[in-house]
């Protein structure tokens, strides 16, 4: 099985559109904290404050060279060797290919990598048990459960805390390359 080629690649001037367009989309915003279309003024005060933060980064996910997705980190803390992260897969014919479980190896290899960190966290709607549900086969722990954490259309919603220590990664880490490559994706070493 040939999986396709997914890459990740540094925000440029040209995605501002793309990302405001996805994040608005429902498929999208359903599984954000917040419920209202983000106005083209708000997701440029937001885009340009990306510009030499420090405690942010961001990354483009690609299928076969077009853009189908958003990885990112937030929150990062070199003090404390921790961040947070979140993705989503914007493009509705890239889901169930394992485009997922690849950023997901790509990301925790960043983050134990190349920045050097030895925690990374996220929080999950409940609702959205398939993501937390992959995060833990890479060896995230649940650490909380947020009751009425969300308003979602005005309904309360849990939220799941998820931490994955680096200690953990290095136990997991060879069973997830052997995942995707089940999958046919190409990790390097």
């Amino acid at each position: 099985m040939t999986a396709p080629k997914v890459e990740l690649r540094t925000l440029r001037p040209d995605d501002r559109e793309r990302l405001l367009a996805w994040r608005n989309a429902p498929e999208v915003a359903a599984y954000m904290y917040s419920d209202h279309e983000i106005t083209a003024a708000e997701h440029d005060r937001w885009f340009d404050g990306l510009a030499g933060d420090p405690r942010r980064a961001y990354w483009i996910i690609e299928m076969d060279a077009a853009p189908v997705g958003l990885a990112n980190l937030y929150d990062i803390d070199r003090t404390h060797g921790r961040c947070a992260w979140a993705y989503y897969l914007a493009e509705p014919q890239v889901r169930g290919r394992g485009v997922g479980s690849f950023v997901e190896y790509v990301m925790i290899e960043k983050v134990f990598g190349d920045f050097g960190l030895a925690k990374l966290w996220c929080e999950v709607l409940a609702s959205n048990e398939a993501v937390w549900k992959l995060h833990e086969q890479f060896g995230f722990h649940q650490e909380a459960r947020l009751r009425n954490h969300v308003i979602k259309h005005g309904v309360a919603q849990e939220v799941v805390g998820l931490g994955l220590l680096k200690t953990d990664w290095l136990q997991r880490r060879e069973a997830a390359r052997a995942r995707l490559a089940a999958k046919g994706y190409a990790l390097g070493e």
